[in-house]
């Protein structure tokens, strides 16, 4: 069997791949992440991963993922989380990712993976179909009310 090169591995995912240690530094950030938030790579590495979190969420981020760091657990393994986030430009993003929790050989968590996806466009098209339902609905409940 061919051994694999992880690192090539994570630069070719075309889902964002980043890496945060325990304190929420970023320690690894492949191409996608770059093409989704708008940092080089340098540019992220070594940076709190406030960089995409949105100001307003991110009491709510840090609380749930001190949480994560100190249980050693997480829900987000296999489910997906949904949250907004940011660009470099400032544009607000809509995000989905999973997360692998990484552990030193104690046992401790050591780091946490994300591999995100862009949802932006779906989620506009999302919230775009739900206000014309509504809209439709109205018409429709207006219309059947009139004799």
């Amino acid at each position: 069997m061919a051994s694999i090169d992880y690192e090539k591995l994570v630069q070719a995912i075309g889902d964002a791949v980043v890496v945060v240690d325990v304190s929420g530094v970023i320690v690894t950030w492949n191409a996608a992440a770059t093409r989704i938030f708008g940092y080089t790579e340098a540019e992220a590495l070594g940076r709190s991963l406030d960089l995409i979190i949105p100001e307003r969420q991110r009491d709510r981020h840090w609380e749930g993922y001190m949480k994560t760091v100190s249980s050693g657990t997480t829900r987000y393994g296999s489910s997906v989380l949904r949250v907004p986030a940011l660009h470099r430009d400032g544009a607000a993003l809509s995000i989905a990712f999973t997360v692998a929790l990484l552990y030193k050989d104690s046992g401790q968590v050591d780091a946490i993976a994300a591999v995100i996806r862009d949802e932006t466009t779906r989620f506009a098209e999302e919230r775009a179909l739900r206000k014309r339902l509504t809209e439709l609905e109205t018409k429709l409940a207006v219309g059947a009310s009139t004799p």
